[in-house]
Order: C-alpha cells, then sequence, then structure tokens
C-alpha cells in the first residue's frame, strides 16, 4: 500500500521537492545577506553610534522580502489542502479505483491510514522545512523587529506552520470524503483555511493565556509606532520596546487617568497639520495608556498551545474521516 501510495502520488512530491530546493536555495542566500549586513549595522553602531537610524535602515532593507516569504509560508498549508488534501480520496471515489483496491484484501481504515499517513507526513515535511529555513533565514531581522507575536511572522516560524500543514491537509482530505467532488472540495477547503487563519490571530490566538495589564507611557517613540490615533483619543497598532505583543489598549489617558479624547487640549495636539510637532505636543502632555499584553517570554508556549489546537482538530477531523470511510462509502 506504501509503494502504491508513492506510486500515485510521486509527481507531487518530486514537484514540491523541487520547489522545496529553489525557495531553500533563495533563502539560505537572503539569510547570509541578512546576517552581513545585520553585522555591518552592529560594527558600525559600535564606531559611530546612530543605532536606532542604522537599524531602522536594516529592516527597511529586507522588509519587502522577509514578508512575501512569510505570507508565502502562510499560503503554503492551504495550498497543500486544496491540491494534496481535496483529490487525495476524491479522485479515487470518482474513477471507481478505490473498489479496485479494496477487493485486494486491503481494508478501508488501511487503505486511508497509509494515504493519510504518507501524503500527510509529505506535507508536514515539505512545510517544516521551509518553516526552518525561513525562521533561521530572518533570524537577525526578527531579532531587530522584535514583534515575533505580529500575525504573519508567527504564522511562518517555527513549529506552527507544521501544524497549519497536517491541518490543511487532512481538512481538505475529510470534505473530499463528505462531498465525493473534486473541484467543490478544493473550493470549501480554501475558504475554510482562510477563515481559519484570519479568526486564529483576530479571535483565538490572544485568548490561549490570560494576558496581563500594565501602563504605558506614550513617549514620542511609542507615539511613532502607532497605526492609528482616532479623533477621541483612541489608539492602534502600539508597539513596546519589550516585543511584548498588546492584545488590548486603552484610549489615551492623562496623569489622573482621564479619557483626555474630548479636551480642548488634545483637539488642539490633533490639528496640528506637521505630524512632528502633533506628536511633540501629545508627548509633553504626559500621557499614557492601560493595556493588556502577552510578554514575549510567552511567545514559545503560544507556539506550542497553537500547534496542539491544530493537532487536537487534525486528529478529530482524521478520526471523522475514518467514521465517514467504514462502511459509508461504496
Amino acid at each position: 500500500m506504501i509503494w502504491l501510495t508513492w506510486r500515485q502520488f510521486r509527481t507531487q512530491i518530486l514537484a514540491a521537492l523541487a520547489v522545496v530546493a529553489v525557495i531553500g536555495i533563495y533563502l539560505v542566500t537572503l539569510g547570509m545577506q541578512i546576517r552581513d549586513k545585520h553585522d555591518s549595522v552592529l560594527d558600525q553602531c559600535r564606531s559611530h553610534g546612530n543605532c536606532p537610524s542604522l537599524l531602522a535602515s536594516f529592516t527597511d532593507q529586507f522588509h519587502v522580502q522577509v514578508s512575501i516569504l512569510g505570507y508565502l509560508l502562510i499560503v503554503i498549508p492551504g495550498i497543500i489542502g486544496m491540491f494534496w488534501g481535496a483529490p487525495l480520496i476524491t479522485r479515487e471515489l470518482e474513477l471507481g479505483t478505490h473498489r479496485l483496491v479494496w477487493n485486494q484484501s486491503v481494508t478501508r481504515k488501511r487503505w486511508l491510514a497509509v494515504k493519510l499517513g504518507f501524503v500527510g507526513l509529505c506535507s508536514m515535511a515539505v512545510t517544516g522545512a521551509l518553516s526552518l529555513l525561513l525562521t533561521w533565514a530572518a533570524g537577525p531581522f526578527d531579532q531587530v523587529q522584535a514583534d515575533r507575536f505580529t500575525p504573519i511572522p508567527f504564522a511562518a516560524r517555527n513549529i506552527v506552520p507544521v501544524a497549519y500543514a497536517a491541518f490543511a491537509f487532512v481538512l481538505g482530505v475529510t470534505l473530499g470524503l463528505f462531498i465525493r467532488r473534486t473541484l467543490a472540495a478544493m473550493a470549501v477547503t480554501l475558504v475554510l483555511f482562510g477563515v481559519v487563519q484570519v479568526a486564529m490571530p483576530n479571535m483565538i490566538r490572544p485568548n490561549l493565556v490570560t494576558p496581563v495589564s500594565s501602563t504605558v507611557k506614550l513617549t514620542p517613540t511609542a507615539l511613532e509606532s502607532l497605526s492609528f490615533l482616532g479623533q477621541y483619543g483612541d489608539i492602534g497598532g502600539l508597539k513596546v520596546p519589550s516585543g511584548d505583543w498588546v492584545v488590548e489598549t486603552s484610549p489615551m489617558l492623562n496623569s489622573a487617568g482621564k479619557n483626555i479624547g474630548h479636551t480642548a487640549m488634545y483637539a488642539n495636539c490633533i490639528n496640528n497639520s506637521v505630524q512632528s510637532s502633533m506628536l511633540k505636543c501629545l508627548a509633553d502632555a504626559d500621557l499614557h495608556v492601560e493595556v493588556k499584553e502577552q510578554p514575549a517570554s510567552r511567545y514559545w508556549k503560544f507556539q506550542w498551545y497553537e500547534a496542539g489546537l491544530f493537532a487536537l482538530v487534525t486528529a478529530v477531523m482524521a478520526g471523522l474521516s475514518f467514521w465517514r470511510i467504514r462502511g459509508r462509502l461504496n
């Protein structure tokens, strides 16, 4: 059965290995470039100072490449689920070839187990190899950025992508067994995986562990990091130097703990047409925000928790597949 599965799937596996080889060569090259530039920047910091500007220039230089590779690694599990998982069984069902195998003393459970195990392990190995290479290549970049909890870097580094690959593959197989039409199963797999990828960082991941509460002073550096500054003191995208993940942020508060969003002082500050003047006005007002955050030290705990959650869901779906195939297909 293993040999038969290899014969049926060898073209896809060899194509995947070729893709991994090409991307792997690029990642190794990029990783060496990032390390050489990082070492050069550190030398200049020690010799001439001006480290913040030099480090900002360093991250700007490689931001596009690292970001594109991160998005690619998030997409790959979805592609695996769509093109490897969904057609794996539906193709056999549509062609009727599953009956031939079952008449050769191979049980349905064994047939499904071999296909799930062999192709599933290949899916995890492909994604794991790319994740390992990207994690290594982007190491100095991630260290300077200090934002490993950001959705794209978190989902494209270390062990989580492997769990995504197993989940997406088994999701495709399970949907194929229930839908029994290849194109429909592929489409539904892609949609559901996309929904999960959106829901995970926004709804589930922030609550895997209870966040801690703290106060963050709105220094000029903190204000410059904001991605959103509302009309009534609401802010978004706050980054803290420690690399902690800010999950929830209060409106801007003054030293007495009062919301300054409706005050004349705040209105005067944000009415400045020059951004630097506006930020200086707010920084001089001694403002702060109350935040709920996940400490950077919890990064690996979140990696293991999320990987474990996807592993559990994958196991449940695999169980559904065995239940579905047992006497319910002909």
